[in-house]
């Protein structure tokens, strides 16, 4: 998908030279580098699951610490009232599944809000027992600085979606900009005094995504030979995208304190540095940025499926079971799949309403094509959000209601995550994967798919 241009009509000529600068810097760095791993990070190791084989055990090195907005399990009580932990679906979770044998410590947030005390000591020190450092905030604090500035500026700016003048006019009345930067700041340096509580000299820290992009200037402050990378797990826009945050040098500066900062595609990192060049005045090189003297180095590194996790589990008996009930549900039809969370820009209305409209152009495909979309609920408590399903519910309602029957059902629409093995069978037995993100960072559904489909279609389809 075409981005915004990096410099308006009367710029053109001003920039031009600066821009093929970086463009021929940035791939004279891709290809001078393009075997470079940064930080030694091993590559995919898979992690512990009931559908793996034993993985060997890491050989000893220096720790690496990864520290997220949030923690990869979710808390909860037994019936007992003890605490249990559980693997996390997130996206994130995810994304470092293939280096998990390699995290020694992971710092975050853990999904819930205790006031200091007993229960409070009692989750800490079971999360600390099992490699994770808790970071607690507020209800007020983590309102402000995740659904706030988070989510509602930097995720928007982002994906290019901008702010209405609603949006805008709420803002300047409540001073609502401020105080959710204000938040943001805070909320930064909570991170930076766990990870300072915890840090050891050998240790790599790395630091994921929007949430934390002051992270690495508090870090460096406080422990000047700390390493320190920044991995960014969404687009950057382009810098005339970008220039349009109140707060873009404070967060450009803070994000160039790290030594390594690293995106998933060429076009986020040009767009990463040409901000730095036109908006900080810094100079760019093969490399990276320089910024007095010092170079932040910056990168492309793409993330994908660990495709053997995959194969051993459509090998399974569990999946093979699940694929054979689904080939039987839904025998004589092709199937079409999404897998998305419940966003703006993961494009579901848009997909339902291309299907509805082939659906109308193409009669004789009725009764022989369905839609299985998954919309995995994200971020409930956010009206925008809840507006977002309630507008799918809408939609999905009319075009089952248009063109169902008593025994068929045009889309099967689940507002929830599946387990891994769930979607391994569904990928196995799906005809079309439908991944209609409007702007993504990298999405990894079409990965999963193609490995999925691929195996099925060898078992399933003869």
């Amino acid at each position: 998908m075409s981005s915004l241009p990096d410099c308006s009509s009367e710029e053109v000529v001003s920039t031009s030279l600066s821009t093929t600068r970086v463009d021929r810097l940035l791939r004279e760095r891709i290809r001078r580098n393009r075997s470079h791993q940064a930080f030694d990070v091993y590559e995919d190791p898979p992690p512990e699951d009931p559908v793996l084989e034993t993985v060997p055990e890491p050989p000893t090195q220096a720790r690496l610490v990864v520290v997220a907005n949030r923690l990869p399990v979710t808390c909860s009580k037994d019936p007992s009232g003890r605490w249990q932990l559980q693997t996390s679906a997130g996206g994130l979770v995810s994304a470092l599944r293939g280096v998990s044998n390699y995290v020694t410590l992971w710092i975050g947030w853990p999904g819930i809000w205790l006031k200091p005390g007993r229960e409070r000591d009692e989750l800490t020190s079971l999360l600390k027992a099992e490699g994770f450092s808790p970071v607690w905030m507020d209800h007020t604090l983590l309102d402000l600085y995740y659904n706030g500035f988070c989510n509602s500026v930097l995720w928007q700016l982002f994906h290019y979606v901008p702010l209405n003048i609603d949006s805008w006019q709420k803002m300047a009345e409540h001073r609502a900009m401020q105080l959710q930067w204000q938040a943001y700041q805070v909320a930064n340096e909570k991170f930076a005094d766990v990870v300072l509580s915890e840090y050891q000299p050998s240790d790599v820290v790395w630091v994921q995504d929007y949430h934390l992009m002051l992270l690495p200037s508090l870090l460096k402050q406080a422990v000047g030979k700390m390493k320190v990378g920044f991995f960014l797990h969404t687009p950057f826009p382009s810098s005339e995208i970008y220039r349009t945050l109140p707060v873009r040098e404070e967060v450009l500066r803070a994000v160039l304190a790290a030594d390594l900062v690293g995106f998933h595609t060429y076009d986020y990192a040009r767009h990463f540095i040409s901000s730095c060049t036109r908006i900080l005045g810094l100079e760019g090189t093969p490399e990276g940025v320089e910024n007095n003297g010092v170079l932040t180095r910056v990168g492309t590194f793409p993330i994908g499926i660990d495709p053997e996790r995959f194969t051993r589990a459509l090998e399974s008996g569990e999946v093979q079971a699940q694929t054979a009930k689904l080939l039987n549900r839904y025998a004589g039809r092709k199937i079409m799949l999404g897998v998305d969370r419940l966003d703006m820009v993961k494009g579901i209305p848009q997909k339902l309403l291309a299907y509805e409209k082939f659906l109308e152009e193409h009669p004789e495909w009725r009764d022989k094509v369905l839609l299985v979309q998954i919309a995995v609920p994200s971020r409930t408590d956010v009206p925008e959000y809840q507006k977002l399903r309630s507008m799918v519910h809408e939609i999905v309602g009319r075009i089952n209601g248009q063109y169902g029957t008593l025994t068929y059902v045009p889309i099967y629409h689940l507002d929830t995550s599946l387990s891994f093995t769930e979607l391994c069978a569904l990928y196995a037995v799906t005809d079309v994967a439908m991944v209609t993100s409007l702007r993504d960072g990298m999405n990894l559904v079409r990965g999963g798919w193609t490995d999925g489909w691929g195996w099925g279609g060898r078992r399933w389809r003869g």
